[in-house]
């Protein structure tokens, strides 16, 4: 009796003490809140490293940035994606990435590889250029600006919505683009124009664009917006009701719009080091850079990925974007921004 007890008791130690199913590891992938990708490429991924991918929205460019700075003693993620150029500086100078020479970069040109030491590596880029909705002008009989300098005449006054540079990286892309064009001081000039004709400031895209432009789904009070040459293409594909034409266009004259690149890094301090360096080839991967051009509206970097139909069709083309090096960006942002914000939101 004393044996089969014996018996027992260890028999429920050895089951007390069995692993249970064991759960695959996790990749915390933290981007901005445009980013989108087909459930299927993320399945496949998961499948070939065996393990969960989860994503971390954290809000528009520079609120993203700014919580990966802040939580860099403790990363939130083992991946960030959406730093773009007008806020790169600040990512490679509060040290938040490791570096990653991805074998993937051989089919990515060289002008879009911002930083030597691939900390950050560059997946998309787009120009952020002044959307207009097309059936505006036609109904209002309104010619459509065709440059900065257009937007502030009086036709046009409280009819352009902007986002806050401070806070949006279309918004800064736009502050950019006219410190380009207008030089100093002579931004401010213009800027402090735009606000006596009574320029919009919100601050983000997302509430830019579906709330305040009156030519997407919030049909809101502005018929101009800070967008994208692409976003035509997107009213198109999502449109309740098929298109033959895209229902907005975007300004392109010569000095009206500013190209902007995102890139994706590696966090420091990630434990999945392996399957975060995965996660970078595989969004520069053909497979992902074609996925990418109708779930996000941006071109792909990788030059062996094809452009799908509709984003061919429907997205502008930019052949005189403004530039700026991300040195001069990185030391001048936070002063332009603030003579920004003293002439703009005074």
């Amino acid at each position: 009796m004393k044996r089969t007890l014996l018996l027992f008791l260890g028999l429920g130690l050895l089951i007390s003490c069995a692993p249970g199913p064991v759960k695959p590891a996790e990749l915390a992938v933290m981007t901005h809140n445009s980013f989108a990708v087909s459930e299927g490429l993320i399945q496949q991924f998961e499948e070939t490293y065996d393990i969960k991918v989860t994503f971390l929205a954290a809000g528009d460019t520079g609120e993203a940035l700014n919580k990966a700075i802040l939580s860099k003693d403790a990363p939130l993620a083992d991946v960030f994606y959406g730093v773009d150029n007008t806020f790169l500086s600040r990512a490679l100078e509060a040290g938040i990435f490791e570096a990653y020479e991805s074998p993937a970069l051989a089919d990515v040109p060289e002008e879009f590889r911002l930083d030597p030491e691939s900390r950050a590596l560059p997946v998309d880029y787009g120009d952020v250029c002044i959307n207009y909705d097309r059936a505006y002008f036609a109904e209002n009989n309104l010619a459509v600006p065709k440059s900065l300098e257009d937007l502030t005449k009086s036709e046009y006054e409280g009819l352009l919505a902007v986002e806050n540079p401070a806070t949006s990286s279309p918004g800064l892309a736009f502050l950019l683009a006219t410190v380009q064009h207008f030089g100093e001081p002579g931004y401010l000039d213009y800027w402090e124009e735009l606000r006596e004709n009574r320029v919009v400031v919100v601050d983000g895209w997302e509430t830019a664009y579906y709330t305040n432009f009156s030519a997407s789904s919030g049909q809101g009070p502005q018929p101009m917006v800070v967008s994208y040459a692409s976003s035509p293409a997107a009213e198109v594909v999502f449109a309740q009701t098929p298109l033959d034409d895209a229902p907005t266009a975007s300004i392109l004259g010569p000095g009206t719009c500013f190209r902007q690149i995102e890139f994706v890094g590696i966090l420091k301090g990630t434990r999945n080091r392996a399957a975060a360096e995965g996660f970078i080839d595989f969004m520069l991967s053909r497979d992902f850079q074609e996925d990418m051009p109708l779930q996000m509206f941006v071109f792909p970097v990788n030059t062996q990925a094809v452009l799908p139909e509709p984003f061919v069709k429907y997205a502008q083309t930019v052949e005189q974007p403004l530039t700026m090096s991300p040195d001069h960006i990185a030391a001048n942002r936070e002063r332009w921004i603030a003579e920004w914000t003293e002439v703009v939101l005074r």
